[in-house]
């Protein structure tokens, strides 16, 4: 008995020694780490990593740029049933322990004595995971280990146990690039958490452990085990009934992928956008959660979209098929394992689903699109796909399917009206696309084709600059090339409305007579040493009146325009609508639109014409707020306002801006494609823009006389009226003006006009300058998408043109002789025009009066 007394008495002195020491060890490692460990007061305003977002003037979402997927929820905003679940599945006893579960770590330590230093286990509470994810690495150290146990200690004494759980759920990483609950519930379920079952909350609480493998996507077998584990806790923790537990534990796992839904389709704005922001806030933009506001309406860019796909693919169907977009040969006994791994390199393009042809024949053939959907075309549905020959012609119309398609073919098929054939038919005719019905057509299938051609489309808000669509090719997924605000192309005729303006400058006015007729300038650059231009139907008119001239688009005429006024006035006073001097040739040939622009610089000039003659500055991006909604940046862009009183107090004359060459030049420096290098007008961010708007408007600067204005507008209505770009008055409206644009070899075809609303150029053209081929000129190419496009977005507003200014006469002239005649036609022109001409129509009227004498001497 006294041999048991003295064994209990030196185990307890044991037990006490090793208490002793493990604290006395536990008191020195503190000692040793405490001076290196870090301050857990930084996680109360700790900033979770969450992507930049952009949006559309009305809210829709555009794009989202950032690595990983994160939505920060506050602790409040947590459903209980989903709290409970990660209490389940990671600590129960989370809101009862002092941070560390000595429980669970005796555990892991016996477990490292019993397995012989296996570290097995952790035994992490949520307060520990939180100090590992934030202050430390993952790997198994002791060191490590006790280092997170006093860092959980220490946040246990500064935070509360809900910003610790809020910091939890946010952080944790849950597979698939998704960081937080929010984020997971949304790419998982597409839910919000309040949407979430007690199943789903479950199923979410199951990940954190190991969320590369065991997560509702890459193990759903796993993941249903683990779930239905963590629901049995949260039955025995009285967090959920039984008739719940019940419920749940039925339901299958239906978790599938939901990417971020892309709400407005504007890559290529979105890409300008990431640029700006990254210059303007740096590089913790795509990191720090901001919100940027452009000033793209949603509406206006859907039917950019529209208008410029729809358009060019009727371009595609005008020039034939050029074939599948790919072949393969398949097994007799091929299967939809088969036709998925052929179509696995293909991805949709605009609405055009790529599919494989799987049986073809006379009258019809089969094309498998999906595992759930296989096609029947017929015919009428490739009727358009006549042999593409070259740009100028295409073959015979099929008369049998299997003509056009075989077996093995990978062909583009898009979903679509069956009577869109009319859509067809009125492209080639230059006609607005046909009113959609009051019952919606049913959708069939059709063959289709990715267009070769691109194109480009820019609206401008001609008050202050603001862009209201943006398209920079078919489709950013195969071009990242923006076109819209870097190419540099020749705008041909589209040009011509910059000289007439700076011709009306120097005297000339619309009823001026330039003589329309061959003409030869010294040229040592060509062999045989002269210039010849023409017009593009090779005809001559002889001597016209300039309005004639431009509604007729006469190079001749514009050739010698610019000779009677020179080059380098001309270029000067180019510039003036915001283009570079280098962009613009030093000869004759700037007369024939030989200039590099872009789509945006151009309908940056001709909002010069639209909103009274002030130049403008493009910009895209209205406001940038924080995380907290914040603005941190507020556009404050120069203004027209014509009426402003500012204005019409201190008036200035118009002339150049003050630094038209470098208005468009980003903040970075100048890099291939920006406005430094070409002129090409690209937008950005006012240096000068600032938090708080200013009271009173910066004004734009005062560049061409309002009455210049008037007179041009006036000649590129008629454009519109009875000119080049006349099947614009299929649209209804009496306030269009615009010009048409084609090159040489028709390699560019353009249409840019406007009204008092918006203005807008669209461009259409190979990247590798190749011709768009015959008859394609900027009234068959180019005016049908704008048309499409400025019918949608002006339907229903009412006509918004410049007003007659003061200083403008209306008289009646010779149409001969360009002259003020009673009785004659009608014209308008400054009023110190008319004083002018009137006294060279009397002094011609006295010489024809003196002349008549001799003759009858």
């Amino acid at each position: 008995m006294r041999i048991l007394k003295r064994l209990l008495r030196y185990a307890l002195y044991l037990a006490l020694a090793g208490i002793l020491f493990v604290v006395g060890a536990v008191g020195v490692a503190y000692w040793l780490l405490a001076p290196r460990l870090p301050s857990v007061a930084v996680l109360r305003d700790y900033h979770m990593q969450v992507p930049l977002r952009v949006l559309s003037s009305d809210g829709r979402l555009i794009a989202s740029f950032g690595e990983t997927r994160r939505i920060p929820v506050r602790i409040a905003d947590v459903p209980a049933r989903l709290k409970n679940a990660v209490l389940s599945a990671e600590d129960a006893d989370f809101y009862s322990h002092p941070g560390v579960d000595w429980h669970g770590i005796a555990r892991a330590g016996i477990h490292v004595i019993l397995s012989g230093g296996d570290k097995g286990p952790g035994g992490s509470t949520i307060t520990q995971q939180v100090a590992r994810n934030f202050f430390l690495s993952p790997e198994k150290l002791y060191s490590r280990k006790l280092t997170e146990m006093f860092i959980a200690l220490r946040m246990e004494n500064e935070l509360t146990k809900d910003q610790i759980l809020e910091l939890y759920i946010n952080k944790m990483f849950l597979g698939h690039r998704s960081y937080g609950l929010a984020a997971a519930a949304s790419y998982y379920y597409g839910k919000t958490l309040d949407q979430l079952t007690v199943a789903e909350s479950a199923a979410l609480a199951s990940t954190f452990q190991l969320p590369s493998v065991v997560n509702p996507l890459n193990n759903p077998k796993r993941l249903l085990a683990r779930r239905d584990w963590v629901l049995g806790q949260m039955l025995s923790n009285r967090f959920i009934t039984k008739a719940e537990y019940d419920e749940a534990i039925k339901e299958p796992n239906d978790a599938f992928p939901h990417e971020q839904q892309i709400e407005v389709d504007a890559p290529y704005l979105a890409e300008m956008v990431r640029q700006q922001v990254l210059e303007k806030l740096g590089n913790d933009a795509l990191t720090e959660g901001y919100v940027v506001h452009t000033t793209v309406p949603s509406d206006s860019q859907a039917a950019a979209n529209e208008a410029l796909r729809g358009r060019l693919s009727a371009y595609d169907r005008r020039h034939g098929y050029r074939g599948p977009e790919g072949h393969e040969e398949l097994p007799a006994q091929a299967g939809p394992d088969d036709y998925d791994r052929v179509l696995a390199g293909y991805t949709s393009v605009a609405g055009m689903m790529p599919g494989i042809v799987t049986e073809t024949g006379a009258k019809e053939a089969k094309v498998y699109l999906s595992p759930k959907e296989t096609v029947t075309l017929d015919l009428a549905s490739i009727a358009w796909a006549r042999p593409y020959v070259n740009e100028g012609r295409a073959g015979a119309a099929p008369t049998r399917v299997d003509a056009v398609l075989k077996r093995g073919d990978v062909v583009r098929l898009i979903h679509t009206a069956k009577d869109d054939v009319a859509e067809a038919v009125a492209a080639e005719e230059g006609k607005p696309a046909p009113d959609a019905k009051a019952e919606p057509a049913k959708l069939e299938w059709r063959l289709t084709q990715i267009p070769a051609v691109q194109a480009a489309l820019v609206a401008l808000d001609p008050e202050d600059g603001a862009v209201r669509a943006l398209v920079g090719g078919f489709s950013f997924v195969r071009s990242k090339f923006n076109r819209a605000v870097m190419a540099a192309r020749q705008p041909g005729s589209s040009f011509k409305p910059y000289l007439y303006s700076a011709a009306f400058d120097r005297g000339f006015t619309p009823a001026s007579i330039v003589n329309d007729a061959p003409v030869a300038f010294p040229d040592p650059s060509r062999p045989d040493g002269m210039w010849t231009p023409a017009n593009d139907d090779n005809k001559f008119d002889g001597p016209m009146r300039l309005r004639e001239a431009l509604v007729k688009s006469k190079n001749l005429v514009s050739v010698r325009l610019l000779d009677a006024i020179g080059v380098r006035y001309a270029r000067d006073y180019v510039t003036r609508f915001g283009f570079t001097p280098d962009a613009l040739p030093q000869n004759l040939s700037l007369a024939l639109g030989t200039a590099s622009v872009s789509p945006m610089a151009m309908a940056r000039g001709y909002a010069v014409f639209a909103n009274g003659g002030y130049l403008v500055t493009p910009y895209f991006i209205a406001r940038i707020d924080d995380r907290d909604g914040k603005p941190v940046y507020v556009a404050n862009p120069e203004r027209a306002c014509a009426e402003c009183q500012e204005r019409l107090l201190n008036p200035t004359p118009p002339g150049p801006p003050t630094q038209p060459s470098t208005a468009l030049i980003p903040a970075r420096p100048a890099t291939a494609g920006t406005a430094a290098g070409g002129g090409t007008g690209e937008a950005v961010l006012p240096a000068d823009a600032h938090a708080s708007a200013s009271e009173a408007p910066k004004l734009a600067p005062h560049v061409i006389d309002v009455r210049n204005d008037y007179l041009v507008t006036s000649l590129m209505q008629d454009v519109v009226k009875r000119g080049t770009g006349a099947a614009a008055r299929a649209l209804g409206r009496d306030d269009l003006a615009g010009k048409t644009g084609s090159t040489n070899d028709h390699r560019d075809a353009w249409f840019v006009g406007f009204n008092g609303d918006v203005s807008t150029a669209v461009w259409v053209g190979f990247d590798d300058f190749s011709s768009l081929g015959r008859g394609e000129f900027g009234a068959k190419a180019a005016l049908p998408i704008w048309m499409d496009y400025m019918g949608a977005v002006l339907k229903d507003k009412p006509s918004h043109t410049l007003a007659m200014p003061p200083g403008i006469a209306t008289v009646q002239i010779d149409p001969s002789s360009g002259l003020p005649s009673p009785g004659g036609m009608n014209e308008i022109m400054k009023v110190e025009d008319v004083d002018r001409l009137r006294e060279q129509a009397a002094q011609k009227q006295q010489e024809d009066q003196q002349e008549h004498a001799y003759d009858i001497f």
